[in-house]
């Protein structure tokens, strides 16, 4: 299960440490806090595969919130995952990417914000074209840049390996790990643990395949318990890797923390840093605009999204609809590239969901205590995670209120949209009904798709009859969808 150690490790440790290590204070309490993010997503991880096989569903925590909770609660997840939580990752790993390039360019100082929005806004722009041109192009990509993350990493902790050999761990003794830099704070500290799991970010990806997973009953756990060790292993070693090298002082003045330690490092083999660490960025943008089309998928199955999200190209079987959209969104994030503002802002709005989905979890166990659970959890892991949850957001808000609270405000504006185009089937939603399907049938002549054919032999005949009603617009859901959640 080493490849979902790979779909955990991504973008995240070449840009989370520097806010890891801000916030912190000092080096021994910011390598803390990176095993303990790593030992709270290994909790969070277990209680997501007692949920992944009592409802085998994809689709993840918005399948399991919808089905606990009820279609409103469902629809907020998707809601704020369509708005929030994918553009604003793709938006946080695109301008990582232009940090990389563009930092060996300009040695002495920052590179500019318009540059860095730029490029970044390049990048998206031809990864949405290559994921809309073919399906084959899309994994190859993903699998050519994926070398470069490896190759990054294990350059990091072997360097760092080498220096504690050769007697460079000043920041490691005790008391020089624990020399505080700023006045340690309790709200600093949660900020400090978002910045870090930002990096841990794919940790769930398995439970948005749950349908696909061979075994899911032995796989789950068993990929639980090989990959987030090893991530944990991987993230801390860097991290003690780049204080073997550098300050606190110069880890906190650079950008790109992977490209001032090569520098120090490596020598004239300097380059090889920013450009693996720009190659593993470069996938793993394109990464998360191929995987995004599943949550479309599953939200437009259930009514909770138009259905030209999900619709596919008729002769390249891509979803052309749901990537420009994506794409879009993901632009308008760039309006700032201040990196570590967006990931307060996205991993605030992603532990929410967590722990609503966690809390869930108990629900379910009082509401249905006799149905199948093919893996059962002691009940103390989940109470464990909303103690975590419940202090980390409470801190963050009180830190971050701007911030987390721009993230709070746009996702309770899918309350009004929920009731008027999902639930409601009275004649203000009429309007609503003609604009959608003029909005569905034009994008579909400009984009050239179709609904795809669930479970038959062609990708590109029309939906069967059998399977029409899970794919009806926003404002035309299935009557019985709300009322078949878990009880």
């Amino acid at each position: 299960m080493v490849p979902h150690a790979g779909n955990i490790i991504g973008s995240g440790i070449f840009v989370s440490p520097k806010g890891v290590l801000e916030n912190a204070g000092s080096v021994g309490l910011a390598l803390i806090i990176w095993i303990v993010t790593g030992l709270i997503t290994a909790v969070g991880a277990l209680c997501y595969a007692e949920l992944g096989v009592t409802i085998p569903k994809s689709g993840g925590d918005y399948s399991y919130v919808k089905d606990i909770f009820g279609g409103l609660a469902g629809f907020l997840r998707l809601w704020i995952a369509v708005l929030v939580i994918y553009p604003t990752n793709q938006a946080v790993i695109a301008l990582t990417f232009s940090n990389y390039v563009l930092q060996p360019l300009f040695p002495t100082c920052f590179p500019p914000e318009f540059g860095l929005r730029l490029l970044a806004a390049i990048c998206l722009l031809l990864l949405t074209w290559v994921n809309c041109s073919s399906v084959r192009w899309a994994t190859r990509v993903q699998d050519i840049f994926t070398a470069g993350k490896l190759l990054a990493l294990a350059l990091i902790i072997i360097m760092g390996v080498v220096q504690i050999c050769k007697g460079e761990y000043f920041w490691l003794e005790p008391k020089n790990a624990f020399e505080n830099f700023q006045e340690p704070s309790i709200g600093l500290i949660a900020l400090a643990f978002l910045q870090g799991s930002f990096a841990y970010g794919g940790w769930n990806f398995l439970n948005y395949v749950t349908e696909e997973l061979v075994d899911p009953y032995k796989n789950l756990p068993r990929a639980i318990f090989i990959s987030i060790p090893l991530v944990t292993f991987v993230y801390v070693f860097a991290n003690v890797a780049y204080v073997t090298a550098m300050s606190p002082q110069e880890l906190l003045a650079s950008n790109a923390v992977a490209v001032t330690f090569g520098e120090k490092l490596l020598g004239v083999m300097a380059w090889i840093m920013p450009i693996s660490v720009a190659l593993s960025t470069f996938g793993g943008v394109n990464g998360s605009l191929f995987t995004s089309s599943r949550l479309f998928f599953a939200g437009a199955r259930e009514g909770h999204l138009p259905s030209v999200l999900a619709m596919i190209h008729v002769k390249r079987c891509t979803p052309i609809p749901a990537l420009l959209f994506t794409c879009i969104s993901t632009l308008l994030m760039l309006v700032t590239s201040d990196i570590y503002t967006l990931i307060n802002y996205v991993g605030f709005i992603n532990y929410l969901f967590y722990g609503v989905t966690i809390a869930g979890q108990i629900v379910l166990r009082w509401k249905k205590p006799d149905i199948p659970r093919p893996i059962k959890i002691n009940l103390l892991f989940p109470i464990v995670y909303l103690l975590f949850w419940a202090f980390l957001l409470v801190f963050s808000l009180w830190s971050e209120p701007v911030v987390c609270g721009i993230g709070l405000a746009i996702m309770l504006t899918g309350v009004p949209v929920y009731f008027l185009g999902v639930y409601w089937n009275t004649s203000p939603a009429v309007s609503i009904t003609s604009s959608v399907k003029l909005i569905t049938l034009v994008s579909q002549k400009m984009c050239v798709v179709v609904y795809p054919d669930v479970g038959g032999s062609s990708e590109t005949e029309m939906i069967n009859e059998d399977t029409e009603e899970q794919w009806q617009p926003i404002n035309q859901p299935v009557a019985s969808k709300d009322k078949n959640s878990v009880k």
